[in-house]
């Protein structure tokens, strides 16, 4: 159906690329093609018309966006933390650069004005989606960080590498997925803690649910760390964030409206359906 000027855009290349994706509902296949050729019209298939060519990659026999086109592309309907994620692993991945980003950011296009907002957060040496996340949630709370960072004890001896550790302390927030509770995984871990803790460095773990129900506790603790007074300021600029990204019911709302045409059960008066993927992880 599609003109062979066309290619695969937004999330539909982005999961081609194996990125890491947000915690989207489902979505449509997207498309950019020329706006001088006919739009193709079915159900599922979203697509944006450009006016002028575009980058596009062939991977595995499929044309795809360039990996900076892609996350433009994205940068229309997802929030800060979503697209994070997305220019945190094709960063990690090398399949862009930060001058390809800058380059795309600088256009005059929808999308264009958030991707110059993310590009100062990223970061390619993040190990996963939740560390990228919980890595903005430290920047939003004014918490100063450094990433990967090796800790050593007073001998020099290397003793941990930290997902993240608190500038000037001697504290490291880490993010622990489920695979830290398998039994090879945890016994290293503890054995690894021991050695922090027998060195007076303080490992702080946090798990999805703590970085998204628990956040005041997290930075209030920081807080007390840094010898600073309490400013709910911080939080709310965290709570922002979450609220405009995929994680949250307003950021699915919002990316929903704009893809609800292009889905069949959408548009087919399927109101239970729709409700259904609002609420996800709330």
């Amino acid at each position: 159906m599609l003109p062979p000027t066309s290619a695969f855009t937004h999330l539909t290349a982005a999961e081609r690329y194996r990125w890491w994706l947000p915690s989207s509902p489902p979505h449509p296949v997207f498309v950019a093609m020329r706006r001088s050729e006919p739009r193709p019209r079915r159900p599922g298939l979203l697509v944006c018309r450009h006016p002028r060519s575009f980058g596009v990659t062939v991977q595995d026999g499929l044309r795809l966006t360039t990996p900076a086109e892609t996350i433009l592309a994205a940068a229309r309907d997802l929030g800060v933390l979503d697209l994070v994620m997305l220019g945190d692993s094709a960063l990690r991945a090398g399949h862009v650069t930060r001058t390809e980003l800058e380059i795309c950011a600088s256009h005059r296009r929808r999308g264009a004005p958030l991707l110059r907002e993310v590009i100062p957060l990223l970061d390619e040496r993040s190990e996963s989606a939740w560390e990228s996340i919980m890595r903005v949630l430290q920047i939003a709370a004014d918490i100063p960080v450094e990433p990967q960072h090796h800790v050593h004890d007073s001998a020099g001896r290397f003793l941990a590498r930290a997902d993240f550790w608190v500038v000037g302390t001697r504290r490291i927030h880490e993010y622990d997925g489920g695979v830290h509770r398998e039994p090879e995984v945890q016994d290293d871990d503890l054995r690894r803690d021991r050695l922090l803790l027998d060195a007076s460095w303080q490992r702080h773990g946090f798990t999805s649910r703590h970085l998204l129900n628990e956040a005041a506790s997290i930075i209030r603790s920081t807080d007390d760390l840094l010898g600073r007074e309490w400013d709910g300021a911080r939080l709310r600029a965290w709570e922002d964030l979450l609220n405009a990204s995929m994680l949250r019911r307003p950021g699915r709302s919002r990316a929903l409206s704009h893809w609800r045409t292009a889905l069949p059960w959408a548009e087919s008066g399927q109101p239970e359906r729709f409700q259904t993927v609002l609420k996800g992880s709330d």
